[in-house]
């Protein structure tokens, strides 16, 4: 094995700017779901294996298992919905319904690890328990618009589709219901395989080429979302479910749209399948046209897992924000913030003055500002000036004995070199004047 100090494949560190992006989007949808009436809640990394199996269909290959000192069967958190329908189910006198949580954390898949997929990877999930109504469905889909609106995309678009939709398309090519689970698992690889692809695995599951065709032809729509809904509901005319899933789907869009979601930013996709086998009901999946990444969210209604832990069944519907995802693709796009997580370095301008000047640093962090100090006074202004700046720090303060001796400071501006001098006591007006200037100009 290697001496060489490194991290496990599929597992990153985050240095300092990574982190702080990380930081700024975790805030950031925090703040969009607790608008909105979500509560946080946390789950251990660690369940008893016996609580995941079963509950993710192909995809139950991919969990971390493995033996504890007591001989427990453990494994991994694969994703925050298995663990959330464990919780109603042990808490359920403890929890108001319709409830609305939120979780931020990390889980653990066995993955080939790939550019926006990663073994240890992030999570923020919403999801409201305890209500069937489209409206909680819309609710989801408004909640995700305004999310990725704030953290400033703006070029996405929100998929949407149902899972009795594909199962229709299925029936009405002529399959049973044991063979509508080869469809989705060949739908759900549409967009990396390709057609072609797709009636490859389909014929290999024995579908019919006159099937493999109407269901490729039918899961290939696109267009205005009514358009759409139109042309499935005539397709699929007779399977009731189907119609059914059509009217839940008009219902969902049209409560989004009184939300404010713009018809710009989702569009009906028959052939969106969600590969995880707990889906009932809408599933969703968020993309960017570039960079190319995949699904930045995905979710959709599962109103049977919580039965199988609970005593009754609660409806229930929920997505997952992939943070990895979301931070790689900011990243690239130099989204996000930038620079130094403080705003103010405090120079030491001397060890005779360095008591003032950390009295300084006091006072503005009082004040609510970000200050970074010097921790050398012997060291010459100079030289903790180029220091700041190579940090990205945007002003530095400055007390020499001329301006102490006249009550005042200089605060100068570390990208230009123009400064700025305050009296003391305007210090902290002066510095939120310069700071929200360059924030409205970094904004524009």
């Amino acid at each position: 094995m290697s001496t060489k100090p490194q991290n496990v494949k599929g597992m990153r560190d985050l240095l300092p700017p990574a982190m702080m992006l990380r930081q700024h989007i975790i805030k950031t949808l925090s703040t969009v779901f607790e608008r909105y009436g979500f509560e946080p809640l946390q789950t251990p990394v660690l369940e008893h294996a016996e609580t995941l199996e079963g509950k993710l269909g192909d995809e139950e290959r991919l969990i971390y298992r493995f033996e504890d000192h007591g001989g427990r069967k453990l494994a991994m958190r694969y994703d925050q919905t298995v663990p959330l329908a464990r919780v109603v189910a042990q808490y359920q006198s403890q929890l108001q319904m319709p409830w609305r949580r939120y979780a931020i954390g990390a889980s653990y898949r066995g993955e080939r690890t790939q550019r926006g997929r990663y073994r240890e990877f992030y999570q923020a999930d919403i999801d409201i328990i305890g209500s069937a109504s489209p409206v909680a469905d819309a609710e989801i889909i408004a909640v995700l618009t305004d999310a990725l609106t704030a953290l400033g995309f703006d070029n996405f678009v929100t998929l949407l589709s149902h899972r009795q939709i594909l199962g229709g398309i299925a029936r009405v090519s002529g399959l049973d219901e044991a063979a509508a689970g080869s469809v989705y698992r060949a739908i759900d690889k549409l967009d990396k395989i390709g057609v072609d692809g797709v009636r490859t695995e389909l014929t290999n599951s024995g579908v019919s080429a006159a099937a493999c065709d109407q269901i490729l032809h039918l899961v290939s729509l696109t267009g205005e979302s009514n358009d759409v809904l139109d042309a499935l509901a005539s397709a699929l005319a007779g399977d009731e479910r189907a119609q059914a899933a059509i009217v839940n789907l008009r219902g969902i869009i049209a409560a989004a749209e009184a939300m404010g979601v713009p018809s710009n930013r989702y569009t009906v996709a028959p052939r969106l399948a969600r590969g995880l086998s707990y889906y009932t009901g809408m599933v969703c999946e968020a993309v960017v046209e570039s960079p190319p990444m995949g699904s930045l969210l995905g979710g959709g209604r599962y109103d049977d897992l919580i039965g199988l832990f609970a005593d009754k069944s609660l409806p229930t519907v929920g997505i997952a924000f992939g943070l990895d995802r979301l931070h790689d693709v900011m990243e690239e796009l130099g989204m996000g913030p930038r620079g130094a997580m403080a705003e103010v370095f405090v120079t030491m301008f001397s060890s005779d003055l360095s008591a003032a000047n950390l009295a300084h640093a006091h006072t503005l962090r009082a004040a609510g500002f970000k200050v970074e100090v010097a921790l050398d006074a012997n060291e010459r202004l100079g030289k903790q000036l180029q220091t700041a700046d190579r940090r990205g720090i945007p002003y530095a303060l400055v007390q020499g004995p001329d301006e102490l001796a006249a009550g005042e400071v200089v605060v100068r501006d570390l990208k230009d070199g123009t400064q700025h001098r305050y009296t003391v006591s305007a210090l902290v007006a002066g510095l939120q004047s310069l700071l929200s200037a360059r924030h409205h100009t970094t904004q524009e």
